[in-house]
């Protein structure tokens, strides 16, 4: 499994960013896929599930301004995140998995750095 996150940055608040996440090393058309978010000292959060039939989950705190999506061709997966707020700011990641086993999800990428200040 490789999993390549980028996309994050600088936004001020209100402000937006698309992540995207090349995968590779599984079947990813057959797989769901995760966001989920790491801030120092408070371990893996997850953000949103995108499933192989186009099924769609969201933490409540980012519904209504994160739209996960994904590109079977492209073997990636997006995170529009707009309206971003500064709790937002953490590390974001994705992982071949649903929205509880990227608990237990073990073989991360290096991650993307999203801060939102202004």
């Amino acid at each position: 499994v490789r999993l390549v996150e980028s996309g994050g940055g600088l936004v001020q608040p209100g402000g937006s960013l698309r992540l995207s996440c090349a995968a590779s090393g599984f079947t990813f058309s057959d797989s769901p896929m995760t966001w989920a978010r790491e801030t120092p000292g408070q371990g893996i959060d997850w953000v949103s599930t995108i499933y192989s039939d186009g099924r769609v989950y969201y933490e409540d705190s980012v519904k209504g301004r994160f739209t996960i999506s994904r590109d079977n061709a492209k073997n990636t997966v997006y995170l529009q995140m707009n309206n971003l707020k500064p709790e937002d700011t953490a590390a974001y990641f994705c992982a071949p998995t649903d929205e509880d086993e990227v608990y237990e999800f073990d073989r991360w990428g290096q991650g993307t750095q999203v801060t939102v200040s202004s």
